[in-house]
């Protein structure tokens, strides 16, 4: 392969991981504008997003074994043109309804390029090359939530929260483009694959069996909830409660993710010292201690905006070193039915967060004790299923290392 074209794969790959994180974080500065035109409110927006995240947990199901059977491309052109279509129908959605139902079809359609992008790295690439190609992948997603808020801002500012999902739309459309002309077919169509429910949830059965999958799986998914309904609900915090402007809220959410991606490469190399098993609890505790801080303060109203920031920032680095070691952990028993496992992984994260959210928007009441409490709740349940989990373990006898933590990253 020359450079040229190594170069070119691994940018039009980095468009298709991309696409998610565009997709949940660009429209957020928009939330208090979809609410005063569609005659809703923020709270009732913010179960858009809810629906993403549902659409997302189902889409992973679904992708893997489509593109097992056919091939990676077709799935991936039927799940680009219907997020296309999904995005333009979003902009011109006129009830709340409307784009709840909608944000679900994109989100499905979203899960096209995400599935794909991680199954062509193994096609495409070399063994030894993977590894670099996943880390510049993950680097993408990294950089996403900073950049698409903040251009997100700007654009509602400028033109209504419209433009954000025909840019989306553009999005699609150029992704589709250079899908076609740039990426070749990298797995054959396989006849013999079984679409049956049957093989395929056996398959599911035998990984959710494993203590090791359910624990870290689990534990990881429930404080990953935590960072979701801060996500959710950020637009309340800041533009409604705080009374920041769109783009100023862009420029907020930049910072809070430096937290979330600085602290997971300062994971890497802890990871040199310390074993998986101790950095997630002691980041859980932590995180744990910062929740109740903020849902103490928040109750109280001890805390400013800058103070606020502080903690959801301390929050967000905390679980930059929860979540890569969870998902490192979760994975790790697995030989066989790793495809199975990093997909129930995925469902699991999106399902309880979405679930999170709906919590979320169910008690809001236009403070940000809700999310507060969301958040120190999701990090109590998660210390509490680590460590009931990690003494079903070591009765057993079962722990497994991951072959390679220090580069678990962010999905």
């Amino acid at each position: 392969m020359t450079r040229k074209k190594y170069i070119s794969l691994i940018i039009i790959l980095g468009t298709l991981t991309a696409l998610g994180p565009f997709s949940i974080d660009m429209y957020l500065p928009g939330f208090p504008a979809i609410a005063t035109d569609l005659g809703s409110t923020v709270a009732e927006v913010s179960l858009s997003l809810s629906s993403f995240f549902i659409g997302i947990s189902a889409g992973q199901l679904l992708y893997g074994p489509l593109m097992d059977r056919f091939g990676r491309k077709k799935p991936l052109y039927i799940g680009l043109v219907g997020y296309l279509l999904a995005s333009v129908a979003c902009a011109s959605a006129n009830t709340i309804e409307a784009l709840i139902i909608l944000r679900f079809i994109q989100a499905v359609c979203s899960c096209a390029a995400a599935v794909a992008s991680v199954a062509m790295v193994r096609d495409l690439f070399p063994v030894e090359d993977n590894a670099k190609v996943f880390s510049l992948l993950m680097l993408v997603v990294g950089v996403s939530p900073m950049i698409a808020p903040t251009v997100g801002g700007y654009v509602t500012a400028g033109f209504g929260w419209e433009a954000v999902f025909l840019i989306l739309a553009g999005m699609a459309a150029g992704i589709l483009a250079a899908v076609y002309f740039g990426l070749p077919e990298s797995s054959k169509p396989d006849p013999t694959y079984s679409l049956k429910p049957k093989p395929i949830l056996s398959k599911f059965l035998l990984v959710i069996k494993e203590p090791q999958f359910y624990t870290y799986a689990l534990s990881g998914a429930v404080s990953f909830a935590g960072l979701l309904a801060y996500v959710s609900g950020s637009p309340l915090l800041f533009m409604e409660i705080f009374a920041v402007n769109e783009k100023q809220y862009g420029w907020i959410f930049a910072f809070l993710s430096i937290g979330l991606i600085g602290a997971s490469q300062v994971n890497s190399l802890l990871l040199r010292r310390y074993r998986s098993e101790q950095i997630i609890v002691t980041a859980l505790v932590c995180q744990l201690f910062i929740g109740a801080v903020l849902l103490l303060g928040t109750i109280i109203g001890w805390l400013g905006l800058f103070a606020t920031i502080g903690c959801i920032f301390l929050f967000l680095c905390c679980l930059g070193f929860t979540f890569p070691n969870a998902s490192a952990l979760s994975l790790a028993p697995f030989t066989k039915n790793a495809g199975s496992a990093s997909a129930l992984m995925g469902a699991s994260q999106m399902g309880i967060g979405a679930l999170a959210t709906v919590i979320l928007s169910l008690f809001s009441n236009h403070s940000a004790v809700p999310m507060a409490g969301v958040m120190a709740a999701s990090a109590l349940v998660s210390l509490l299923i680590l460590l009931l989990g990690q003494k079903i373990i070591q009765a057993r006898g079962l722990q497994y290392e991951p072959e390679n933590a220090a580069a678990g990253s962010f999905h």
